[in-house]
């Protein structure tokens, strides 16, 4: 979740956007560009009012009687002149700022995924998609608007009230200085409002991606929610949350209208105490009336930035605060990650791995130190393990034991705490993280698939590079491997598009085809956690058979939930409170390993009250003849 203090709340706004250095560099000149043309055009509008001050003092008042009707038709060219520069050099600013804006939040988009992809799954497992979703997508869209108009707004509108008012306080003496004067208050509720409206800002953002988190679990469990009729509950929460960002945004809201008030309010004020003062000095001869005309005409000038300035800081505010939170995840160091010189093994790999009094903690995990012999903490403490080349290795034990844990760090998602995973030799953290995937693959109990066609998933883990004819052959066999020809049904073949994480299929379907994706890649060592979980007795049988001809060369590590998945091995190791116990044949455990016993009477006990409630008698034989 996101944290108390976030990232970056620290810092000013303006060392906030700064970090956005590397991403607008290259949009700078036409963003410069825009500016420059903004400023042109807010220059023209304060042009006009000294025409209008010559008009009025001139043709108007003396020029008429003269029939000095030249003076009066150049004046009009003039405004006229003045008008257009203004709108072309506005169109042209909007020209320039467009596209710029744009790649600069593709790029950000673009590198906030590669590091989503570089950060580790501990990562992952503390952020809710949700929240990461609401980053990528809505605060790099707030902040593309900010830099197509937001930013150039609010340097338009300083430098335009600035520019302004200095004419003002030149050019109408005290009627300048009592406009300036309304300035200070202004300045006050404007810095009042920034500090207010920043943390309300902030809780709105995060407010909506808690939001889409919990959209996106209840459309990802909306089977579970429709099979235990939870529905309402999940409407109740969602109905709590977006109630709370109601209220925020209410806040918001409430904040950023009393901003507008009162810069509508104070200089409408302070032009009425302009006027009084003003007719005054004219009526006294000590202006002009062409002074005056000229006063109030560059007054309505500098009066609409200063109205638009509310919703301009508004918006740099919420800019910055998508700064926030996109730099939240970007800077955000990952801890596992490829060494500055590594080892580089070679193609073809004999696939030894061998665990080295390993010690493993999740990151963040707070669980009792209830064994003076295992560090606080860890879930696998001085773990030996050695899984020779080409065999078939199952790991035992009962839930909770670490099997699923230990699994994880021979292909490195995870790494060691302390001791080594060697891998031909090599610790897997002198290698890269790609040369280690490209060696070992993984099927996981739980299979994800992805919103591609059953070719694509299957071929994921297989290189660009290797030849089409190659590719085609290697998904027909995973297929066949895997007993997955369900799919030579489908509307498509191997060419159908899955839906969302495969829910279209059934769970035997999806294991399958995560089974032939590990298969396709052809990996040394190959990591099966428990794949065949969800398939019947005669599929299980036939893929365990294939399997075991696959497997003849390949360095394999199944994690055991049940019985049958032992009969892939040709060795088995005990896993007892994060420590290997045992490691030998099935038989030879049964014989010497009474913890082996225990676990392998828990496994078939669950495997035939949950799958084979008939089995129990053969898989007692089974165990006696063995």
């Amino acid at each position: 979740m996101h944290p108390t203090y976030p990232a970056g709340s620290s810092l000013s706004t303006f060392a906030s956007f700064r970090r956005l250095g590397p991403y607008v560099r290259p949009a700078i000149p036409r963003l410069a560009g825009g500016l420059l043309s903004a400023l042109g055009a807010s220059l023209a509008a304060l042009a006009i009012p000294h025409v209008l001050q010559y008009v009025v003092d001139g043709p108007l008042t003396e020029g008429l009687a003269a029939r000095d009707w030249a003076g009066l038709a150049w004046s009009v060219a003039l405004v006229l002149a003045f008008g257009l520069a203004e709108a072309g050099l506005v169109a042209l600013r909007r020209t320039l700022v467009m596209f710029p804006g744009t790649r600069v939040e593709h790029t950000m988009r673009m590198a906030m995924f590669r590091h989503l992809q570089d950060l580790p799954a501990a990562f992952h497992d503390r952020w809710p998609g949700g929240q990461l979703l609401s980053r990528i997508m809505g605060d790099l869209g707030l902040l593309r608007r900010w830099l197509i108009f937001g930013l150039l707004q609010v340097v338009l509108n300083v430098c335009t009230i600035a520019v302004g008012v200095a004419v003002l306080v030149v050019t109408a003496g005290w009627l300048g200085l009592v406009y300036l004067a309304g300035a200070i208050p202004v300045v006050v509720i404007v810095f009042r409002f920034s500090r207010r409206y920043r943390v309300i800002s902030r809780l709105s953002q995060d407010q909506s991606g808690d939001l889409a988190n919990t959209v996106e679990e209840s459309v990802h469990g909306i089977r579970v929610l429709k099979a235990f009729g939870r529905g309402h509950d999940a409407l109740s929460s969602f109905t709590g949350q977006a109630d709370r960002l109601r209220r925020t945004e209410l806040r918001k809201a409430s904040v950023d209208a009393g901003l507008m008030t009162s810069l509508t309010l104070i200089p409408e004020v302070t032009l009425g105490a302009c006027l009084i003062l003003g007719v005054w000095l004219a009526g006294t001869g000590q202006m002009t009336v062409g002074d005056l005309v000229l006063f109030f005409a560059t007054a309505a000038v500098v009066s609409g930035p200063v109205a638009d300035l509310g919703m301009s800081l508004s918006m740099t505010l919420n800019a910055r605060t998508a700064v926030d939170r996109y730099f939240e995840v970007m800077e955000t160091v990952p801890a596992l990650a490829d060494p500055e010189r590594p080892v580089t093994l070679p193609a073809e790999i004999t696939g030894e791995v061998r665990l080295r009094n390993v010690t493993f903690t999740y990151p963040d995990a707070v669980l009792p130190d209830d064994d003076d012999a295992r560090p606080r903490g860890a879930i696998l403490h001085g773990v030996d393990l050695d899984l020779p080349p080409g065999t078939t290795t199952a790991l035992v034990g009962l839930t909770g034991s670490g099997k699923s844990s230990l699994a994880m760090l021979v292909p490195r998602i995870y790494d060691v705490t302390g001791g080594q995973v060697l891998l031909d030799g090599v610790d897997v953290r002198d290698l890269t993280r790609a040369d280690v995937r490209r060696h070992v693959a993984v099927a996981f109990e739980d299979p994800t698939l992805f919103s591609a066609s059953v070719a694509e998933n299957v071929l994921l883990g297989v290189p660009d590079d290797v030849p089409a004819a190659e590719r085609d052959r290697r998904l027909h066999e995973a297929l066949e491997v895997a007993q997955a020809g369900f799919v030579h049904d489908l509307p498509d073949g191997t060419g159908t598009r899955i839906g969302e994480e495969g829910l279209s299929l059934s769970g035997g379907q999806r294991q399958r085809l995560a089974l032939a994706r590990a298969i396709a890649a052809r990996p040394a060592v190959l990591v099966l956690d428990d794949p065949l979980s969800a398939l019947d007795v005669t599929t299980e049988e036939a893929v365990t058979a294939r399997l075991a001809e696959v497997l003849a060369t390949t360095t394999t590590l199944v994690i055991a939930h049940r019985p049958s998945t032992v009969a892939l091995a040709d060795r088995v190791a005990v896993l007892e409170d994060g420590r290997i116990t045992a490691v030998g044949p099935h038989a030879e455990l049964l014989a010497t390993s009474a913890h082996y016993r225990h676990v392998i009477s828990s496994l078939e006990e669950d495997y035939e009250t949950h799958e084979h409630p008939g089995s129990r008698q053969a898989a007692g034989d089974q165990e006696v003849s063995a």
